[in-house]
């Protein structure tokens, strides 16, 4: 599907000059239930693989389900009953865990959340790229999701992503449909500052 197709709003402007992309990417809900081939996903894999990690230790791990598989009853289940009204046309749900420690020495890798969230960056970047609508969520039950998902203690739960083909807004309810657009950001001013903390 053309990119133009779920392009971000116009009114959203950068204070400095970046690439287009970073601006035109968001999260929409609305998807049209369609599936999502295992390559446009592992396309989107691919992307995370490539992800910055301290000593490449890619501490990423992610697992899977497609729409209309046995795994999909199972990844639809974890979610909250707000993200499965919507959640419920995408094609695939993607959970995102973290390996904790270092596999050659057992010690702590304190990134492990850090670098995985540049994996899910790129993730997020290439399936806009590719026209495909991709959100990023926290809704759903994380406790159940390592009892059964049979994710070890070893790593850390992070979040999941809803992937799916982009759709008319007309297929959410008309709350979602009010909240179907790209949020601004507040003002760099607002994010960084030099030398010590000094937010107010």
């Amino acid at each position: 599907m053309e990119r133009k197709m779920i392009k971000g709003s116009t009114a959203r402007k950068p204070e400095w000059q970046i690439n287009e992309l970073f601006v035109d990417r968001w999260s929409p809900r609305a998807m049209s239930g369609e599936a999502v081939s295992e390559a446009e996903l592992m396309t989107l894999f691919e992307a995370a693989r490539w992800a910055p990690s301290s000593g490449n230790f890619q501490p990423w791990r992610m697992l899977y389900a497609h729409r209309d598989t046995p795994q999909w009853p199972l990844f639809f289940g974890l979610l909250s009953d707000g993200n499965r009204l919507w959640a419920q046309r995408a094609g695939a749900l993607v959970l995102f865990i973290s390996r904790t420690h270092f596999d050659k020495d057992a010690r702590p890798c304190l990134t492990h959340s850090y670098d995985t969230g540049a994996a899910w960056q790129s993730f997020a970047l290439q399936g806009y790229a590719s026209g495909l609508a991709v959100h990023g969520i926290q809704g759903f039950d994380y406790a159940r999701a390592r009892s059964a998902l049979n994710i070890p203690e070893e790593y850390h739960v992070e979040a999941m992503a809803v992937v799916g083909r982009p759709a008319a807004t007309s297929v959410l309810t008309e709350a979602l449909q009010a909240r179907e657009h790209p949020s601004d950001r507040r003002p760099v001013s607002q994010t960084v500052c030099e030398g010590v903390f000094a937010f107010s």
